[in-house]
């Protein structure tokens, strides 16, 4: 009470101070509740509808009856389908999936995932470290061009990266899938600043013990910058794997070294795997099949969250 009396004149001021407070904490939480709430649905939904049979789930999305949703109707019948060959086209014959090879789909997705990302952090790290520690003629001006090339929408790049890859005969390769988003201005301006809060004096007394920058960039600047590093890999990587406009362009054909598996993503492939059929029972095995895409990714994020966390952290922290 006496620790209140300096900031309240009286005990009725105080008492409508914590009112205010516990209100506005209250408005608070009951905002953010039901933020999570409208964030959840489509995931719960996801989830259920991947195990209730596709006849239940249909009869769900048509009449809304909750009672399809039930434990009795479920089962892993929508995954099979999914890895399954055949469907039941509209006149109940059994029909091949065209292209349908789901383990191909991910061998592929993870091929391209961990190219994409090895070449992406080491050019971050290499360009990072030349603009936070490197001393040449028009490193600023240079930076301030990378960074304005950050405002043009990527959209605007697919047809001239198209084109280079179609002239240069790289469709339907990893080469075209890998190295065109090998470079992200964004990930080196990230690494930049984790790489500029290291005292510039431990590079100069390394220079005078005579080590090479590239010594002093994997010995303590990469070390010390784990965090970030990490932070770039995870999101670099679900980048890959989520990503469909571009290999749905350069990346619809066969492989080029067998000429049989098909070079589709796991989001191009899943895209393509019921477009024979427009029956809406095939919409709890679809998915069932974006549940399964999606579990690597979340499986990731809770195994590395805290990378994450700590990573912005220390790159939005001077000193």
């Amino acid at each position: 009470m006496a620790e209140h009396a300096k900031y309240f004149a009286d005990e009725k001021s105080r008492r409508a101070y914590l009112i205010k407070q516990g209100v506005l904490k209250g408005l608070v939480y009951i905002f953010l509740s039901l933020f999570a709430i409208f964030l959840l649905i489509p995931f719960v939904l996801m989830i259920v509808g991947s195990f209730v049979n596709a006849e239940s789930f249909y009869q769900f999305s048509i009449n809304a009856d909750f009672k399809q949703l039930g434990f009795a109707n479920w089962g892993f019948s929508n995954f099979k389908e999914v890895f399954s060959k055949t469907y039941v086209d509209n006149f109940g014959n059994v029909q091949l999936k065209k292209g349908n090879n789901f383990p191909v789909f991910f061998l592929n997705t993870f091929i391209v995932a961990v190219g994409s990302t090895t070449v992406t952090v080491v050019t971050a790290v290499l360009a990072a470290f030349a603009f936070a520690r490197l001393q040449f003629k028009g490193k600023e001006a240079l930076f301030a061009l990378l960074l304005a090339t950050m405002m043009i929408p990527g959209e605007m790049m697919v047809i001239t990266n198209y084109m280079v890859v179609r002239r240069i005969g790289w469709q339907n390769t990893f080469a075209a899938l890998i190295l065109v988003h090998g470079v992200s201005v964004f990930y080196v301006f990230y690494l930049r600043q984790t790489f500029q809060q290291i005292p510039n004096e431990l590079y100069l007394a390394a220079k005078v013990d005579g080590v090479s920058d590239i010594g002093y960039l994997w010995k303590v600047m990469i070390p010390i910058a784990m965090p970030t590093i990490t932070t770039i890999i995870i999101l670099s990587m679900m980048g890959a794997w989520n990503s469909y406009v571009w290999p749905n362009l350069v990346a619809r054909g066969k492989w080029k070294i067998d000429g049989k598996h098909s070079m589709m993503l796991v989001s191009n492939g899943l895209r393509s795997l019921f477009s024979q059929n427009t029956s809406g029972t095939l919409e709890a095995i679809k998915l069932a099949g974006s549940l399964v895409i999606s579990l690597p990714l979340f499986l990731v994020f809770v195994l590395f969250r805290k990378y994450i966390m700590r990573g912005v952290s220390r790159s939005g922290i001077k000193g």
